[in-house]
C-alpha cells in the first residue's frame, strides 16, 4: 500500500499571526492587520495520488508541486465537496454544499444559467469588502445568461441547449464579474462550446469556425455530439493551459506593484479532458498523454508559485493548491495503472464516485513564516473550509449564519495554534447524486440500489457502512454488524441536511427539498 512519505505532524507550533495589539485605557484592541495576498490553485481532475512527494512510488514526476510540499503543509485527509466539477466550484466560492441548491446530480451543461444566486455572498465578494483586488483566471463552469434564440435555462437533457443559436457578440451576464471578481479570463469549460476565450463578460474571439470531431484522438475524449459546435478560428486545445498560465503570471506581476492585497483564483483546465499536452510535454512521461498532461499541470502550478517568488511577495502571500475531485477514469486510467501509477493512491474509486477516490484530494498550503515547511496534518478538511479560513484571516470574526454554511476555518491548523480541527464531519456527493457521511472514522454511504442512475430513480438508496480507520480501501461493508451506528450516523446527517448548515446551532435553509435516503427523480430539483 502506498503511503505518505515522511509525514510529520506540526504540534504546538508557536507562531504569531501577523496581528499587532496595543493597550489603550487598559484595554487591548486589535490594530490593522496586514492583509496577505491569497492564491488558490484548483487543478481539474487531479488525483490525491498525483503529487509524487506524497506518493513516491507513483510514476509521474511533479517537481514543482514536490517543492510546494517541502515548503508548506500537506493535509492528508482533505476532500472536495463533490466528485465532479461544478458542485465543487460552487462550494469553494460559497462555503456551502452544492446539493443544497437545485443541482442534484452531474454538472452544469453548456449554456445553462448561473448556479450561484445574486444574493449569495461569495468568497471574492467577501474579500472585496476588505479591499482586495480579485481575479479568476481559468475554468468557470458555474453558468451564464447567454443571449440567443431562447433563454439560458435549466433542462433535464444534458447539453441539449447546444442545438440552439446563440449571439456571441452580446455580453454574457451572471458570470464571474457579477459574483465578486474584478477580472476574469478563461474558458467556461474547455470541452464545452463555444470553444473560445472569454474576458470579463464578453467573448474575446468570435467562434466563427466549428469544431470537427477527431475520430482517432481517443486521448482527447471530446463528445462526438459537439461536432459542428461554434469554435474560434485556429482554436487549439493544447494552447489553453499555457495561455491561462501566462495570464495568471501576468496578473501576479501586475498586482505585486500595488499596495492593494489581491485574491487570485487560478482555476486550471488540466488534466481534465481534452487531454492535450503541449509540445514540450508530449511524450515526456513515457507512459501516456494523460501522464504528460499531469506533468504540464505541475509545470503550470509551478509558474504561479515561481511568479510570486520573483515578484518578491512570497512572505505576504498565502498559496493553496488543491483539486476539484479525483482523477478521471476515462482519460487513460488503465495506462497509468499498468505503469504502476495509482492516481487515487490506496483509496477506492476515482472521479465521479462516492468512494474516497472520488472526493479525497491533495491539499497543500504555503505561507512563509506562518506555515511550517514540510509539515502535515491528518485533520479532516473540506474545500468549503477555504471560505471561513479566509474570513478569519482578514476579519478575525466568525461567519454570519447565512454565509459559508458548511465552512470551518483551518487557520489555527496551518499556523500551529492548534493541532485539532473544528470540523468533525463531512458530507460527500457523487456525480449520480449519492450521499456519504463521515464522522469519527466511520463513513456511511447511500448508494445507487441498481446498476445505473436511471434505474435507481425514486428508489431507496442502498446503505453501506465502512470503518475508514481500519478499512481505508472501503472493501468491507459493515452495515449489518452495526445497526445502531447506522441509525446514529443517519440521524446526524439528517440534522445537517435539515438545518441547512453544518455548523452547530446554525439555522439556515436549503433551496430545495433534499432526501439523501432516496435517489432523486431529476437532475434539477424544484426550488422551494
Amino acid at each position: 500500500m502506498i503511503r505518505f512519505h515522511q509525514i510529520q505532524f506540526s504540534l504546538g507550533l508557536a507562531l504569531t499571526i501577523f496581528t499587532q495589539c496595543h493597550k489603550q485605557s487598559e484595554t487591548v484592541t486589535q490594530e490593522a492587520i496586514q492583509k496577505p495576498n491569497i492564491i488558490v490553485i484548483l487543478a481539474d481532475d487531479f488525483g490525491v495520488g498525483d503529487i509524487q512527494a506524497h506518493y513516491p512510488e507513483n510514476k509521474i514526476p511533479t517537481p514543482y508541486l514536490d517543492q510546494l510540499v517541502s515548503d508548506g503543509m500537506s493535509f492528508t485527509d482533505a476532500h472536495s465537496s463533490s466528485a465532479v466539477c461544478s458542485p465543487t466550484r460552487y462550494s469553494l466560492l460559497t462555503g456551502r454544499y452544492a446539493w443544497r441548491t437545485a443541482l442534484q446530480e452531474w454538472v452544469l451543461a453548456c449554456y445553462e444559467p448561473p448556479l450561484i444566486k445574486p444574493k449569495r455572498t461569495t468568497l471574492p465578494e467577501m474579500l472585496q469588502e476588505h479591499d482586495y483586488a480579485t481575479a479568476l483566471i481559468g475554468k468557470w463552469h458555474l453558468g451564464w445568461y447567454w443571449q440567443g434564440e431562447r433563454e439560458s435555462e435549466r433542462i433535464e437533457k444534458p447539453n441539449d441547449l447546444d442545438n440552439y443559436q446563440w449571439d456571441y457578440t452580446k455580453p454574457i451576464a451572471g458570470g464571474p464579474t457579477e459574483h465578486g471578481f474584478d477580472y476574469y479570463f478563461g474558458t467556461h469549460v474547455p470541452n464545452f462550446p463555444p470553444f473560445t476565450f472569454i474576458e470579463n463578460n464578453q467573448i474575446l474571439i468570435q467562434p466563427t469556425s466549428s469544431y470537427q470531431y477527431q475520430e482517432n484522438s481517443d486521448h482527447v475524449v471530446m463528445p462526438r455530439g459537439f461536432e459542428g459546435s461554434p469554435m474560434a478560428p485556429d482554436w487549439k486545445f493544447e494552447e489553453i493551459l499555457p495561455e491561462l498560465t501566462q495570464k495568471a503570471v501576468g496578473y501576479i506581476e501586475q498586482q505585486s506593484k500595488s499596495d492593494q492585497p489581491f485574491f487570485l483564483f487560478f482555476s486550471m483546465t488540466s488534466p481534465h479532458e481534452p487531454v492535450v499536452p503541449g509540445s514540450q510535454f508530449a511524450g515526456k512521461s513515457g507512459i501516456a498523454p494523460i501522464a504528460d498532461f499531469v506533468m504540464e499541470t505541475d509545470w503550470s502550478a509551478g509558474q504561479i508559485i515561481e511568479a510570486v517568488e520573483q515578484a518578491g511577495i512570497s512572505e505576504n502571500t498565502l498559496i493553496i493548491f488543491t483539486a476539484d475531485n479525483g482523477h478521471s477514469h476515462y482519460t487513460g486510467w488503465e495506462d497509468l495503472i499498468a505503469a504502476g501509477h495509482l492516481p487515487s493512491g490506496p483509496f477506492r474509486g476515482h472521479k465521479a464516485d462516492i468512494w474516497e477516490g472520488g472526493h479525497r484530494v491533495p491539499f497543500v498550503v504555503k505561507w512563509p513564516g506562518k506555515v511550517e515547511p514540510g509539515s502535515s496534518s491528518n485533520q479532516l478538511l473540506c474545500i468549503t473550509d477555504i471560505f471561513a479560513t479566509c474570513h478569519q484571516l482578514i476579519s478575525g470574526q466568525p461567519l454570519a449564519m447565512n454565509q459559508g454554511e458548511d465552512s470551518f476555518s483551518f487557520m489555527d491548523l496551518i499556523t500551529g495554534i492548534s493541532s485539532s480541527s473544528n470540523r468533525d464531519h463531512l458530507v460527500s456527493h457523487s456525480v449520480h447524486g449519492e450521499f456519504a457521511f463521515r464522522q469519527h472514522g466511520w463513513k456511511i454511504v447511500f448508494a445507487l440500489p441498481e446498476q445505473n442512475r436511471n434505474e435507481s430513480r425514486g428508489k431507496p438508496a442502498k446503505v453501506e457502512l465502512y470503518h475508514l480507520a481500519l478499512d481505508i480501501a472501503e472493501a468491507k461493508d459493515s452495515v449489518d454488524h452495526y445497526p445502531e451506528l447506522e441509525e446514529e450516523l443517519t440521524g446526524v446527517l439528517r440534522k445537517v441536511v435539515e438545518q441547512g448548515s453544518s455548523r452547530p446551532g446554525a439555522v439556515a435553509s436549503n433551496d430545495v427539498a433534499v432526501d439523501f435516503e432516496t435517489i432523486q427523480l431529476q437532475r434539477w430539483a424544484e426550488e422551494l
